[in-house]
């Protein structure tokens, strides 16, 4: 794994070195022990031509260059306008769904080895040419022979050597960074990596895809809010999905949008909402939502709804997060910071000797001045300094299991701002939780609960079985005591370990009816009384 990882730093620097990422870095305001290195690199000693690309387009080639892990990277820092240059997100967007593709005759090989069938069995149409793609797969546009008009995702060919290269030097840097910092173990970044090394992975997995888009599709059936296309069971593999071709303006296509009049307003609205519901309804919800997986339909503009797509990363929270996390933000809303603190010690996010009144002045310090604003007056970068600087005086733990949620926030935030800047998102967030929280009380949740305790009878009653049988018998399985072991030495010794035909070894120190067969037994008997007897 050492030399996979080595192999990677080269192609890395590589890369680096090709498109001039150095000149990028050393134009930032860096520390001087940090600009001086640029004495140091050797590739710098020598003139270099300039290249024919604005930084933009250099970084966005080198992240394409460099493989999935690197593009969906810099898919969630296009969505982020409020902390890159307008030059720098305007190239990163096209990240999202315009990559490179490969070869069109090599994807339709692919499709035919996992199908089993020519593509004209299939399809009365297919274009060979993709309609779009991305850091994992491409999409061809197609017709199926019953007249359903598709689209056919294939993965990429050779995708698992380039992440498992990736993925073996974010391990090395994790354990690296856990040895050497303390601060860095409150961010778990061993466990962090493993989080996204199984989701990566499940992501090139098209049939687990196709699962988790019918489970989206038949939570939010026949909702206003939210449209998930049909999936094609019959023609999905491992490596190819084909699910119903949707029509929709992307959702950053905001002059398009605009030419139909559609309600910015209640469209960011409904996003929140979306989130709010997959994650406290559903427990449920779509964890790679940058804009080029995100359509608005075209027919009620005045009522938008989303279309979703690529659901091959989700998240979901164990009801023990769900009910800590849903707390916190409701304690939030109301401004109850010592709640939220005391919240927080409980859950074990910080330690539990923590002083409540310090943890409480803190937490009100970062949240108080970005509480009642719309998004576009919310200094971001501001916000994530302190609630660093919090985290590290104050010992508080990343949640691995809580980073896909957390991308998500990101992607959410980032969209909002280019939709609805004057959105106000503890507003339009509070009275839904607020809802949800007395839906938990109701009598029909209390009847649920009830409902599954009671569920839960027989099993806890074979558990008490068991266990009651175990102190009925509390030495059933021990060894014998010594002085039984003593006493059936002697018998033992004297038969050694004779191997007679048609019986058994017998180990020294094994008991007496351990004899393997019965004859053997009688056999050994007659001849011990023969000798006694002579």
């Amino acid at each position: 794994m050492k030399l996979l990882a080595v192999r990677r730093l080269l192609r890395i620097q590589r890369v680096v070195i090709r498109y001039r990422l150095d000149d990028l870095l050393f134009d930032l305001p860096l520390p001087w022990f940090l600009l001086a290195l640029r004495y140091v690199l050797p590739w710098r000693w020598f003139p270099r031509k300039p290249l024919d690309l604005s930084r933009g387009a250099r970084l966005r080639l080198a992240l394409q260059d460099l493989g999935p892990i690197f593009i969906k990277f810099g898919q969630i820092l296009s969505t982020r306008r409020d902390l890159l240059p307008e030059d720098i997100a305007d190239e990163l967007m096209l990240l999202q769904d315009r990559v490179p593709p490969f070869d069109s005759q090599l994807s339709v090989r692919l499709i035919e080895e996992q199908l089993g069938k020519k593509i004209g069995e299939v399809f009365s149409r297919f274009d060979v040419e993709p309609l779009a793609s991305a850091s994992v797969a491409q999409v061809h546009a197609a017709q199926l022979k019953t007249g359903e008009e598709v689209v056919v995702k294939v993965i990429r060919p050779g995708l698992k050597p380039v992440i498992a290269q990736d993925l073996a030097w974010l391990f090395i840097l994790a354990r690296a960074a856990e040895k050497v910092s303390a601060d860095a173990r409150l961010l778990h970044p061993v466990d962090v990596v493993s989080d996204y090394e199984k989701t990566i992975y499940d992501e090139l997995d098209l049939l687990r895809e196709a699962a988790n888009a019918s489970q989206l599709k038949r939570n939010f059936d026949g909702s206003p809010l939210l449209y998930v296309p049909q999936i094609y069971w019959d023609w999905c593999r491992p490596k190819v999905l084909v699910m119903e071709r949707i029509y929709g303006i992307q959702v950053t296509d905001l002059a398009t949008l605009a030419d139909q009049r559609t309600d910015m307003k209640m469209l960011a609205e409904r996003g929140v909402e979306i989130f709010f519901t997959q994650v406290f309804r559903d427990s449920f919800f779509h964890a790679d939502m940058h804009p080029g997986n995100i359509f608005v339909s075209t027919v009620n503009p005045w009522s938008p709804q989303y279309i979703a797509i690529d659901c091959g990363i989700v998240g979901s929270l164990t009801p023990e997060d769900q009910d800590y996390l849903a707390r916190n933000l409701f304690a939030f809303f109301k401004r109850d910071y010592r709640r939220v603190a005391q919240l927080h010690i409980d859950s074990g996010w910080v330690p539990a000797e923590t002083k409540l009144n310090e943890f409480e002045a803190a937490i009100r310090t970062v949240c108080e001045p970005i509480f009642e604003k719309p998004l576009k007056d919310i200094s971001f970068g501001q916000v994530l300094m302190r609630l660093f600087q919090t985290a590290r005086r104050f010992n508080m733990e990343v949640q691995p299991q809580l980073v896909l949620l957390q991308k998500t926030l990101l992607n959410i935030e980032g969209l909002g701002r280019q939709l609805y800047p004057e959105l106000d998102l503890w507003n339009t967030a509070q009275p839904f939780l607020e809802r949800w929280m007395r839906e938990r009380v109701s009598p029909k949740a209390l009847i649920g609960n009830v409902q599954s305790q009671l569920e839960q009878i027989p099993h806890l009653s074979n558990m008490a079985r068991d266990l009651l049988e175990r102190m009925s018998q509390p030495h059933a399985s021990d060894p014998p005591p010594p002085w039984k072991k003593r006493k059936d030495d002697w018998f033992l010794r004297l038969l050694g370990s004779a191997h007679l035909a048609g019986g058994t070894i017998l180990a020294a120190g094994g008991p007496l009816h351990e004899l393997g067969h019965w004859p053997a037994g009688i056999m050994v008997a007659v001849g011990l009384y023969l000798v006694v007897r002579r």
